[in-house]
């Protein structure tokens, strides 16, 4: 064995210790820190009551819709309509998703060998995702609105996209990155406002934003230790869907379907200036996917050709210095 072949297992060693050692945090804190719906928000408390014209269900300005000037020149019981429908949407959408990523990771880890420590961390991110769909339902029930979730295209290939866990594991990572960074980012901004929303709301998100630091660790994670050894042409390919993936499941977990804007007899002119027309809502999006532009620079997927995808998606931008940095440029529709 030559020393440059030596030193090379011995830094592939300490990676792999590295990685599992990640792991094995990240599967303690599963153990020690998380949340069942059922016990940690009091549903049938008196607080948690959804009754007419509350006005804690219109939309905070940290909702893109919330700061619009048509938005607000309504009175405020089509806000409020408009505040449920909207966030119960949000919860059967990411219902849905939490769906096609619990069958994705499942059917990753059915061929984990023994002694994996990603079996572990994975069964735990997927037990957690269970009780989110719980809560989501639980949400949308609670306030009433017979919402749809997705598009339809979405709903019509979502029990297909679980598949890509075996077939294509990196790809369908980076895939749940894409969903779950942008509402992650929504709901931390919601948080960090301080608006007056209502409880069932600022629970259900607080639990979300809590579990969720851990599975976007462990996606950032999977793909820093997988994407570095796939081979050049693999990772060039990647470097070209990376982006792709990321835009066409924002718009899917983002706006709104059909139904929402025929509902309320929303604008067309709206629509196009919030996603994603005018220059405040194009920063909202770039500042979506700073820590993936971070990840993909990380991993070397940054290159001539996937920049110039990235800027065509409108998702361009500079990286972030830190996992969760707050945008550094002021946006009007800060989402």
């Amino acid at each position: 064995m030559t020393l440059s072949n030596a030193a090379a297992r011995g830094s592939n060693y300490e990676s792999d210790v590295t990685y599992a050692e990640t792991l094995g945090l990240l599967s303690e804190g599963s153990v020690h820190k998380h949340f069942d719906p059922y016990v940690d928000i009091a549903w049938d408390s008196p607080e948690l009551a959804v009754t007419e014209n509350d006005p804690r269900w219109i939309l905070p300005q940290a909702d893109p819709l919330g700061e619009h000037p048509w938005y607000k020149a309504l009175p405020d019981e089509k806000k409020i309509a408009i505040g449920m429908w909207r966030q119960a949407n949000i919860a059967k959408v990411g219902l849905q998703f939490e769906s096609v990523l619990i069958g994705g990771v499942l059917q990753y880890v059915f061929r984990a060998p023994n002694g994996s420590p990603e079996f572990r961390y994975c069964t735990h991110e997927m037990v957690e995702e269970c009780n989110h769909t719980l809560m989501f339902q639980e949400m949308v029930n609670r306030i009433g609105v017979d919402v749809p979730g997705g598009r339809k295209a979405f709903r019509m290939i979502a029990p297909f996209l679980p598949l890509a866990g075996t077939a294509f594991p990196i790809v369908f990572f980076i895939g749940i990155l894409a969903g779950e960074e942008p509402i992650d980012h929504i709901q931390k901004t919601i948080l960090r406002s301080q608006a007056d929303i209502h409880p069932i709301m600022s629970n259900v998100m607080s639990i979300h934003v809590a579990e969720e630091a851990r599975h976007i660790s462990f996606a950032h994670e999977f793909l820093r230790r997988h994407i570095p050894r796939m081979s050049r042409p693999g990772r060039f390919a990647v470097s070209l869907l990376f982006p792709v993936i990321m835009r066409v499941l924002c718009d899917v977990i983002v706006i709104p379907p059909p139904a929402f804007w025929s509902e309320f007899d929303i604008p067309k002119s709206v629509k196009k200036e919030l996603f994603w027309r005018e220059p405040q809502s194009r920063q909202t999006l770039r500042d979506y996917f700073a820590d993936v532009r971070m990840l993909a620079q990380e991993t070397g997927l940054m290159n001539p050709v996937s920049r110039r995808i990235w800027k065509a998606l409108k998702i361009d931008g500079k990286p972030s210095r830190f996992r969760s940095e707050p945008s550094r440029i002021p946006a009007r529709h800060a989402a």
